[in-house]
């Protein structure tokens, strides 16, 4: 029981630490961090491997610094989340510049097909748009998905083999736009459309209202619209592979009835990530512990099921590294994460990551009663230096479970 207590402390200190510092931060001191770019001339990636293995000398048509767009295209095969086994996968991200390199952060574009062979595929995109001199944030998060996987009720009363498959489609849209009020701070609104149909449970099984002992949502369609008020502060200026800078956001969402809603609900998500040099000064290796840490609640008790906050279903899929996705869902999660990154070669090409991380949720009983763990470790390779992206290749495991996972970009 002292063990838990100690836990708990610390992780709710790390926390508002965490969310404390950002908003002491002198954002002088923070330009110069993050505008402390890799020294690319140093470094090696796959493309420059490529170009000599097929012996390519282009011409230096113009100078790099110069170019304000790159594109990054990757064919693999992998694991999807959910517990459905592997999947073709393509991941293609655009990184461009819509302004000066100096004052402007990287923009994003991702696209992440997915196909598992079988009955899962997903076609998500999602877009991170800084307009010119960082004056506008504007954000993005579309997604069809055909998406079997298990469940496991609320809270943590079923043991791993207690799951049961839950069957449906998904249509997201997500869009928000964000002012700049003060430097690196954001305000702003959003719409949140979520939209399952099609949902059923083994014919086997009980029904998901039966399985998971909850009233709302666990009918043939769920349907959630609302509007979201948005703060972000970002110190960041590549959010792919963050150099040390710090980064917080905060959405209250409120989905009215009237809006289109099957049932009247809102909730808090508040996000908290800071990434701390351990070498300052030697801006051509990488050598990070990067921190991360997210709360997420529903405030009142008609929220539907699949909206209710759950393991793997951050905004962009990457908790609960080491953990199913779905493995614990409740009306208010905790989350808390952990990674070393540092590099093997001197020139970049090779590198390696050690993680941990832990939850809680309320479901059948309360929160901080029970903590859930995982950690992992992973090899890093550089995909494309001039926007130090990373082809991450992860294995995490839990109490009853392991997985390999492959992404283009950190894990956060």
């Amino acid at each position: 029981m002292q063990s838990k207590m100690v836990v708990k402390l610390y992780l709710i200190y790390m926390l508002v630490c965490c969310w404390s510092f950002s908003f002491g931060q002198d954002a002088g001191d923070a330009i110069i961090q993050n505008k402390k770019n890799l020294d690319t001339g140093r470094q090696t990636d796959l493309i420059d491997i490529g170009k000599a293995l097929f012996r390519i000398h282009p011409g230096k048509i113009r100078e790099e610094k110069d170019k304000k767009l790159y594109f990054s295209i990757l064919p693999i095969g992998g694991t999807v989340p959910g517990g459905t086994g592997n999947a073709l996968i393509t991941s293609t991200s655009a990184m461009m510049y819509l302004g000066s390199k100096k004052t402007t952060n990287l923009s994003t574009a991702t696209f992440t097909p997915y196909w598992n062979l079988g009955s899962r595929f997903g076609l998500p995109v999602r877009t991170n748009i800084w307009l010119p001199d960082n004056t506008w944030l504007i954000q993005g998060d579309i997604r069809f998905l055909v998406y079997p996987q298990y469940t496991w009720g609320l809270g943590e009363s079923k043991g791993e083999e207690e799951r049961t498959l839950l069957s449906y489609k998904y249509i997201r849209f997500y869009q928000s736009a964000l002012k700049r009020i003060k430097p690196y701070l954001y305000a702003g609104l959003g719409y949140n459309l979520d939209y399952r149909f099609n949902i059923s449970t083994e014919d086997s099984s009980p029904t998901l209202e039966q399985y998971a002992g909850y009233r709302y949502g666990v009918g043939s369609n769920s349907f959630s619209s609302g509007l979201s008020f948005n703060l972000v502060y970002d110190t960041r200026s590549n959010a792919i592979n963050p150099l040390p800078g710090m980064y917080g956001n905060l959405v209250y969402r409120v989905n009215p009835t009237f809006l289109g809603s099957n049932e009247s609900w809102s909730s808090v998500y508040l996000d908290i990530r800071k990434y701390i040099p351990m070498s300052p000064g030697k801006s051509h290796q990488q050598n990070t512990l990067a921190l991360w840490s997210y709360f997420w609640t529903v405030l009142n008790n008609k929220t539907p099921y699949l909206d209710l906050p759950s393991t793997g279903w951050d905004p962009y899929n990457r908790s609960a590294r080491g953990i199913d996705q779905n493995r614990y869902r409740g009306r208010t999660l905790f989350y808390a994460e952990s990674e070393y990154r540092r590099d093997i070669t001197a020139n970049g090409l090779l590198g390696f990551v050690v993680f941990a991380n832990i939850n809680t949720v309320s479901g059948s009983g309360s929160l901080f009663t029970s903590w859930k763990p995982a950690a992992g470790t992973g090899l890093r390779i550089k995909f494309n230096k001039l926007t130090n992206t990373n082809l991450g290749i992860d294995y995490g495991l839990s109490k009853g479970y392991s997985a390999v996972l492959l992404n283009l970009g950190e894990a956060f």
